[in-house]
């Protein structure tokens, strides 16, 4: 029996892996050829890769109905699997309008952005189901230390998928293009029907929280357990926190690194490998251990703790010119997020009930994308700005990481605030639970 729970644990990781593949062609490989090879405005290509997170509010939506209506009396494997062959047939769509593409005209315009919002419907259906599916799955410490080990199967599948899209597109070539679509379309599919099928539990819990799921209308939930509960809101506040102080810099550690520090092109791109190393190395030490050692709350502080700390020291080290110093303080920076990610990730699926998991991670999931854009919007133009008002480089990152510190010290504060023992949702979960227990 544990082995067939081991191997279904297991396989359960490989729509991860797919979700992570199907992020490396969408957001490493299409971009750079729409902008280096083809020469379309980086505007326009922004536009496109915007519209999956513009529509990411349709999650809570998504999850409400995985949540009370069941396709084949399964509440979550179908949803999975459909979303996987929208993700499938958007990549399909995507790459076709990017092999076809000559110049910037009103028919790319619009068959681009009704390719990526079919990429962008899939990725949040099968995404948001998913992570209900998790939730649904495991209890207690099992629970969060599942959600840190898939995500880091998420890393590992982009990882893998750049390298091997990498290597299949080495010249590109619209037809090449279109056969690695194909072939990674393909390989979503598989992953995602080889993760999904056979992994919902059954039985009359699950029932009951899917009655009570459609028995309210979708309004009446979102107003009553969503809108009106403050820790859901403080909940939410503080993931977008977390979010834009953690990641604001995401795209300006480079021009940073070049710019203050007179680092060499080579240098500064292997800045994302030493972030991405510290990433890595942290989430797999929480799923492992840290976690059930230090708990999810503290070990979320531990990671915005060490995320303040970083970036003060890179505003000392552009004072100083330290390159040397630099680097190793983007890898500590790797490992705050990653710390700060996984007691997040953790406190996320903790919220979730078996009533409203789906639902409730859709909400989350908007947090997660408002929170990314944001902090990539803000601190493109706080750099921007204050370069431009003082013809200083250095004074434009420096405001830029102390804008990240003092959003971080906001999320400190917001955690000890936290008691999601005391949301609605977990209220209404009681109840459910307890009259299941009286009718056996």
């Amino acid at each position: 029996m544990n082995i067939v729970r081991i191997l279904n644990n297991s396989r359960l990781a490989f729509f991860s892996i797919a979700y992570g593949l199907s992020g490396a062609l969408i957001g490493g490989t299409l971009n750079r050829i729409m902008i280096a090879d083809l020469g379309l405005p980086a505007t326009l290509v922004a536009l496109f890769f915007a519209v999956p997170l513009i529509i990411s509010p349709i999650r809570v939506w998504l999850g409400y109905r995985s949540d009370g209506f069941p396709i084949f009396g399964k509440r979550r494997e179908p949803y999975i699997v459909l979303g996987a062959i929208g993700i499938g047939l958007g990549i399909l769509a995507a790459s076709n309008v990017t092999a076809g593409a000559t110049n910037a005209n009103a028919l790319l315009v619009l068959s681009g952005i009704l390719s990526f919002l079919l990429y962008g419907l899939g990725r949040n259906l099968a995404h948001n189901t998913y992570q209900a599916l998790v939730s649904d799955r495991y209890t207690g410490t099992h629970r969060t230390r599942a959600i840190t080990f898939y995500e880091v199967a998420t890393l590992l599948g982009a990882v893998m998928g750049a390298g091997f899209i990498g290597r299949a597109l080495e010249t590109y070539e619209p037809d090449r293009l279109m056969s690695v679509a194909m072939g990674v379309a393909v390989a979503i599919l598989v992953l995602a029907v080889i993760a999904a099928v056979g992994q919902e539990p059954r039985d009359q819990v699950v029932q009951a929280a899917s009655e009570q799921a459609r028995k309210v209308p979708f309004q009446q939930v979102l107003r009553e357990v969503v809108f009106a509960d403050p820790q859901v809101r403080l909940l939410f506040t503080l993931v977008i926190f977390t979010f834009i102080g953690t990641l604001a810099q995401d795209a300006l550690l480079e021009p940073y690194g070049g710019l203050v520090l007179g680092m060499s092109v080579g240098e500064t791109t292997r800045l994302t490998m030493y972030w991405g190393l510290g990433v890595l190395a942290s989430m797999l030490l929480s799923g492992l251990f840290l976690i059930k050692v230090l708990g999810y709350m503290k070990l979320m502080r531990a990671g915005i703790i060490v995320s303040i700390a970083v970036f003060v020291g890179l505003i000392v080290t552009g004072m100083l010119g330290n390159a040397g110093v630099f680097k190793s303080l983007v890898f500590v920076m790797g490992l705050g997020t990653g710390l700060a990610g996984a007691g997040m990730l953790s406190a996320i699926i903790s919220f979730t009930t078996p009533i409203r998991a789906g639902m409730l991670m859709g909400v989350w999931g908007v947090a997660n994308m408002v929170g990314h854009a944001v902090g990539n919007l803000l601190g493109g133009v706080l750099v921007d700005g204050v370069r431009f008002a003082t013809g200083s480089a250095f004074l434009a990152y420096a405001s830029l990481f102390a804008m990240e510190a003092v959003m971080l010290v906001v999320a400190l504060v917001l955690t000890t605030r936290l008691n999601l023992n005391a949301s609605r949702a977990h209220t209404e979960e009681t109840e459910v639970l307890a009259g299941v227990a009286a009718a056996d």
